[in-house]
């Protein structure tokens, strides 16, 4: 699973309701371009390079899989649909809303459309005093400068004063409230790719299934008769292991912890694949195990049908699941779901995924979130 680009964003207003078009240009960006994880403090700054009349200015980061060049193109996008007409100019002008793509993680980029970093950041105290706001772990990977340090070395003496809170649109979805976040789902449901997800932009630690260092998973798959048995021992050990390791390890620089499975996964899978008196040995193993492990605050089951998990499945290409019938699909779906009604004092939340992909399509992962705030407010 790849880790998304971390892009920082200036914006700027000097018509009309200023810190209206910032504010709706932010909700904006956050729909349609990538998550907007933190929002500085608007600021109030002079014109630069002409006379008119002050700026609302303010910085964000976002996260986002999106290239730069795409991310230009949106930001342009934005900026016309909330009213913005560009023309030929030259010189600074006034303008209802102005969004610069100033730096994507540590990246140089130079084409005829795009510089990265922005070639004039370090001497703009607006884009500079909001961004240090940000606090952020970022160098300017041309002048090897923090931003703390750009901005002692600025020779820009113009006023710029801090006027207004902006909260940034996570802020409404208190995911640190809980300790421990489950997110369960089939093979090929997408629960590794949004755990880590969650865990980037929520400030996470990550507990991953390490199932691709089972040897006997690729052998399972040729053989489930034979290799049924150790495969779900193997798998309970590790994962008993895994989970009591990383829950007792509390880290100071991270607010809870985001795993992409539950130990009772175990079971699920080994009721399917088990024959009976192997089924009964392992349970009796398993509730040992079960009654030391800590739940769930927020268990999250991402439900996808059995055609769209085939589809994932080819599309990530693991040879050895490429054999996997829809009907071993249905039997752990409907695993999940009678385990789920079975769980009484468990704050579960099922969402239906079926028809959405949270990595291209950030609409679909801001319906995640939201289904998710509205359970944590519920």
């Amino acid at each position: 699973m790849k880790s998304q680009h971390q892009v920082i964003l200036s914006i700027g207003s000097n018509q009309g309701d200023r810190l209206e078009n910032v504010k709706q240009c932010i909700e904006l960006i956050h729909q349609e371009i990538g998550t907007v994880i933190k929002v500085s403090k608007i600021y109030e700054t002079p014109s630069w390079g002409f006379d008119s009349d002050a700026f609302y200015n303010c910085a964000l980061v976002l996260h986002t899989f999106t290239s730069a060049h795409k991310i230009l193109t949106q930001a342009l996008k934005i900026e016309k649909k909330l009213g913005r007409i560009r023309n030929d100019k030259k010189g600074y002008q006034s303008r209802l809303i102005d969004i610069d793509l100033i730096a994507y993680d540590e990246q140089i980029i130079d084409s005829e459309k795009l510089q990265i970093p922005h070639p004039l950041m370090q001497d703009r105290k607006f884009v500079l005093l909001p961004i240090h706001d940000l606090n952020l772990d970022w160098k300017h990977p041309i002048l090897k400068k923090n931003i703390s340090e750009l901005v002692d070395i600025s020779s820009d003496q113009s006023a710029c004063e801090a006027i207004e809170t902006v909260e940034s649109p996570l802020q409404s979805i208190a995911l640190e409230q809980f300790n421990y976040v489950a997110l369960e789902g089939n093979i090929g449901a997408g629960k590794t790719t949004l755990a880590t997800k969650i865990a980037e932009d929520f400030n996470a630690k990550t507990v991953l299934e390490r199932f691709a260092d089972n040897p006997f998973l690729p052998k399972f798959y040729k053989d489930q008769n034979r290799y049924a048995f150790p495969l779900e021992m193997s798998f309970l050990a590790d994962r008993y292991q895994q989970l009591s390791d990383d829950l007792a390890q509390f880290d100071l620089f991270k607010d809870f912890i985001v795993a992409d499975y539950h130990i009772f996964k175990s079971l699920i899978f080994a009721k399917i694949t088990l024959a009976e008196d192997e089924y009964r040995l392992y349970r009796n193993l398993f509730d040992i195990v079960y009654r030391e492990m800590p739940k769930p605050d927020l268990y999250i089951y991402l439900y996808q049908n059995s055609e769209r998990l085939l589809q994932n499945i080819k599309k990530r290409g693991r040879s050895y699941e490429q054999k996997i019938p829809a009907d071993y699909l249905d039997k752990i779906n409907s695993g999940y779901l009678d385990y789920i009604k079975s769980q009484t004092e468990l704050n579960v939340l099922i969402i239906d995924v079926s028809d959405k992909d949270f990595v291209k399509n950030q609409e679909d992962y801001l319906y995640i979130l939201e289904e998710i705030r509205k359970k944590i407010a519920g």
